[in-house]
Order: C-alpha cells, then sequence, then structure tokens
C-alpha cells in the first residue's frame, strides 16, 4: 500500500489572506493619497514614496506565489518587501524632519488609537485623522487661542497627522513581515527547499514501488 506523502509543490498563494499584505496594502492607498496631497507631483521623492510602497506589497504577493517552488525566494521577496517599507518610513520621517513636525514617540496614545481602530481602507485612516484634526482644533478654541494663531497651527496639523499615521501603519506591516521572516526561515530549515523536498519525493516513490 502506498505510504501518505509530502506534496511536491505545496500549497502556495493566498497573499491576500495574509495580514502583513492587507496592511502593506493599505500603506500603499494611504501613500499614493498622501503624496498627491502633500508631495510635490514632479520631485522624485513623490515617485520613490509611491514606488517604494507598491514595491513593499507586491514582493509579498511574489514570495507567496514563488514559495511553491523556492523557500529561498519566498524569504528573499519577503525581506525585499521589508527594506522598501523601511525605504518609506524614512521618506515619511524626512517630511516631518524637514518641515519642523513633530513624529511622534512609541508612547503616543495616539498610535494605540489608531492600531485599535483596524482601518482596513484608506477612507477609514483619513476619517481617523479628520476625527483628531478636530479634536485639537476644539481643544485649541476652549483654550482661548485666536483665531489667527489656530489657523496657522492647525494649517500644519493635517499634514503631521497624515505622516505620523503612516508611519504607524508601517511599524505595523513591519513588524508582521518580521514575523512572516521567522516563520518562513524556521520552515525552510525544517523542511528544506524544492530540492529536498524533490529528492524525498523521489525517494519515497522508489521505495513505495519496490
Amino acid at each position: 500500500m502506498r505510504h501518505e506523502e509530502e506534496s511536491l509543490i505545496p500549497k502556495h498563494g493566498g497573499y491576500r489572506k495574509l495580514k502583513s499584505f492587507q496592511v502593506a496594502q493599505l500603506v500603499y492607498d494611504v501613500t499614493v493619497r498622501f503624496c498627491e496631497r502633500y508631495i510635490e507631483k514632479r520631485s522624485r521623492t513623490h515617485d520613490q514614496m509611491i514606488q517604494a510602497a507598491r514595491s513593499g506589497v507586491q514582493n509579498i504577493a511574489e514570495g507567496s506565489q514563488a514559495a511553491g517552488t523556492s523557500r529561498k525566494t519566498e524569504l528573499k521577496l519577503t525581506n525585499v518587501a521589508r527594506a522598501s517599507l523601511e525605504e518609506l518610513r524614512l521618506d515619511y520621517e524626512d517630511f516631518l524632519r524637514q518641515r519642523g513636525l513633530p513624529l511622534w514617540d512609541g508612547k503616543d496614545p495616539r498610535r494605540s488609537a489608531l492600531i485599535a481602530r483596524r482601518c482596513t481602507t484608506a477612507d477609514a485612516v483619513a476619517h481617523w485623522i479628520r476625527e483628531k484634526h478636530n479634536g485639537q482644533s476644539g481643544q485649541s478654541r476652549l483654550h482661548g487661542q485666536s483665531t489667527r494663531s489656530t489657523t496657522s497651527t492647525f494649517k500644519s496639523t493635517f499634514p503631521e497627522l497624515a505622516a505620523n499615521a503612516a508611519l504607524i501603519l508601517i511599524a505595523v506591516a513591519s513588524s508582521l513581515l518580521g514575523r512572516q521572516l521567522a516563520a518562513q526561515a524556521a520552515a525552510f530549515e525544517r523542511e528544506g527547499g524544492f530540492t529536498e523536498r524533490l529528492y524525498r519525493f523521489r525517494k519515497n516513490a522508489r521505495r513505495d514501488n519496490i
């Protein structure tokens, strides 16, 4: 009787169900909107930010598709996705630094508030940003700031909120990719790649034909 064998080409793809892919795709959508609003369209930074965000999404998908025949390629592409998001992170941080806008630290309550919101679309992120903007604007009026001062201050609030919101989403995606890479590396170490599977597959086939 033929023994149950491992599949020569295991299940792969299904990247749309990966949380890392979903968050990276959200980062991409948010970045496209951000660049259209705040980055000069003719600048190199505009294209670089969008391409870095897109690279994060595409490489997760390509890595997932490659997993069937090459664990090594899967690992490489997943790492490229994380590196692309790191490049994007630096662009957002530069945006804030060059404009004298604050970069929220890890303990800022707005970070946990956005993560808890579990936004799945760029519209949902934009809605959260408007909520925070209106809340801060209301607090300033409550504390008696002049209309001119309030207008000047909150003219910069939207880009500050938008850039920091994007950075939070990038951090979430990068964390998920870090876990994904660790799991992929463990699977590669445990099971080997396509060559090792092919060897085992042939060995089992010869044994069962004896």
